[in-house]
């Protein structure tokens, strides 16, 4: 009975806006930031290279490259800090996990396009 009820609480507390979310998407994230006493709405566009979790805990990585270095940030999709998540292309990947991109620069860290 207690599993069922911890079920119910975080059922009520999942994003129902989010978008279909794979391994190779160009996703947009809107995170909000909070600076002293003022919020605003930082963009961070990047490629999902992981995806983990179920549920609540569910997260995805994203990572861009920020001036030539690679930058990698994880987001629990269903915390409240995330404004939208906007699904930039779908990519063409044969696996979850994309570590093989660290080690790629420039034309060869390119993923084909699905076009839907």
């Amino acid at each position: 009975m207690n599993l069922n009820l911890v079920n119910e609480v975080t059922r009520s507390q999942l994003r129902k806006d989010l978008p279909e979310l794979r391994s190779g998407d160009t996703v947009k994230v809107y995170v909000k930031i909070k600076e002293g006493d003022k919020s605003r709405i930082q963009v961070y566009e990047g490629i999902i290279t992981e995806k983990v979790g179920s549920g609540i805990n569910e997260s995805i990585t994203v990572r861009k490259m920020s001036s030539g270095i690679g930058v990698e940030r994880k987001f629990p999709i269903h915390s409240p800090i995330l404004d939208k998540i906007e699904v930039v292309r779908h990519g063409k990947v044969r696996r979850n996990k994309l570590r093989y991109l660290r080690n790629r620069s420039g034309k060869a860290a390119r993923i084909k396009e699905v076009r839907k």
